[in-house]
């Protein structure tokens, strides 16, 4: 059995956390299959959107705590291997979002937690069941997020609110986390999926190289001083504005077309 799925649909992938019997928990394997699905998905000139769910009743329950207390896998060896498991393995995943120009769409049912939850504030659009649950745990098992989650969190929902999750490490609904920025929409268990087809189609309508540089250019944007964003922003600007992207987006919107972007 494969710990992560993955599966083409048009211009859409999907990536499948596939480990439902352990909560769909990280093993170093899954991590790799992860940060692999990730990379392919963004290397692929004909994939537009990526969208990132979960199988069984949770989306993912973060460390295998099993693991954890036997010091087994990607928990083994003492402080300096330890520091060199995450350095190569958990933290790649993060390394691997903060370089993808497309687009990731999170589905979120059950439990979302520690690094779990981590992994749906890496995410750029993130739907949840009524039945969802999130919680930064990491504090209830003496740990800290060393899967770089705090970056992401603080991101998501702002400094004050980030530091309530981590430090009191409690449990709250879809619709708390949609109150605070971490979700964009609850929904139905059952009709997750289709929420999800329909954010990606909205974001099919646009111009993907676009949508990809609005993407970095509010990556970047967090992290800049105003002088070199603008710089960025100004060369940015230069490439869609003589794009045929943008020609062709014009000449749509004119004939009040609504359709999905496509070239002519």
């Amino acid at each position: 059995m494969s710990l992560i799925e993955t599966m083409r649909e048009d211009s859409l992938f999907w990536i499948t956390l596939n480990r439902p019997d352990k909560g769909n928990a990280y093993t170093l394997e899954m991590v790799k299959a992860l940060v692999s699905a990730l990379k392919f998905a963004d290397e692929e000139s004909e994939i537009k959107v990526v969208l990132l769910k979960s199988a069984g009743d949770y989306f993912c329950t973060g460390g295998d705590i099993s693991l954890m207390q036997k010091k087994e896998e990607m928990f083994s060896g003492e402080s300096l291997e330890l520091r060199q498991n995450y350095h190569f393995g958990i933290q790649e995943i993060p390394r691997q979002f903060e370089k993808m120009q497309k687009p990731v769409i999170s589905l979120i049912q059950g439990a979302a937690v520690g690094a779990g939850c981590d992994l749906v504030a890496m995410t750029d659009l993130r739907i949840a069941s009524k039945d969802a649950t999130f919680s930064e745990s990491f504090n209830r098992v003496g740990l800290v997020p060393g899967d770089g989650g705090a970056y992401f969190l603080i991101r998501a929902v702002g400094y004050s609110k980030a530091m309530e999750m981590f430090m009191l490490a409690k449990t709250y609904s879809a619709q708390e986390m949609m109150n605070h920025g971490l979700v964009h929409e609850v929904v139905e268990k059952n009709d997750l999926e289709n929420k999800g087809r329909e954010f990606a189609q909205r974001l099919l309508m646009h111009p993907p190289h676009a949508v990809w540089m609005t993407k970095r250019s509010l990556i970047q944007a967090y992290q800049d001083n105003l002088s070199h964003h603008l710089e960025m922003m100004s060369a940015y600007q230069a490439l869609t504005q003589r794009s045929d992207d943008h020609f062709i987006s014009l000449s749509n919107l004119k004939n009040k077309e609504t359709r999905p972007y496509q070239t002519k």
